[in-house]
């Protein structure tokens, strides 16, 4: 009896110290969770950038070089408005990154889940509006 005691005793003691060999991982407040959906939106983008940068200066070569041979209108134009396109990603993006306040109102729990859910959805059209942007270049340029 003693024996099933103690057993008992050292089942209840290791399924309360979760295991014995992992601490139990702190809960995560709303604007913890929606501040790493800001900054994962974030992180999808800021690499892009330097493709991004390539897209314009090859686009923009070729449109020197049709212009060389007075080539194609139609075709600079294309390029032109890739250019432009390409631009606007490179601006929304340094906007974005400008106006975003990481540690804004740390002390006032309910404004900043409301500032984050702002935010979260101002990098979402911003990262939407990067990759379209290459996707779109990518295409010109391949053809």
């Amino acid at each position: 009896m003693r024996f099933y005691s103690l057993a008992l005793v050292a089942l209840l003691a290791t399924a309360c110290n979760n295991g014995g060999s992992e601490p139990a991982e702190p809960q995560k407040s709303l604007s913890d969770s929606l501040l790493q959906q800001v900054l994962d939106g974030h992180d999808v983008a800021m690499p892009k950038m330097m493709k991004l940068q390539r897209l314009q200066k090859d686009a923009q070569a070729q449109i020197d070089s049709l212009k060389k041979t007075q080539g194609n209108t139609q075709r600079i134009a294309l390029l032109d408005s890739t250019i432009k396109n390409l631009s606007y990603a490179d601006v929304a993006m340094h906007e974005w990154m400008e106006g975003f306040r990481y540690d804004s109102l740390k002390d006032n729990e309910p404004a900043r889940i409301d500032y984050l859910k702002i935010q979260l959805a101002s990098v979402n059209e911003m990262k939407k509006i990067v990759l379209s942007s290459i996707a779109k270049a990518d295409s010109v340029l391949a053809k």
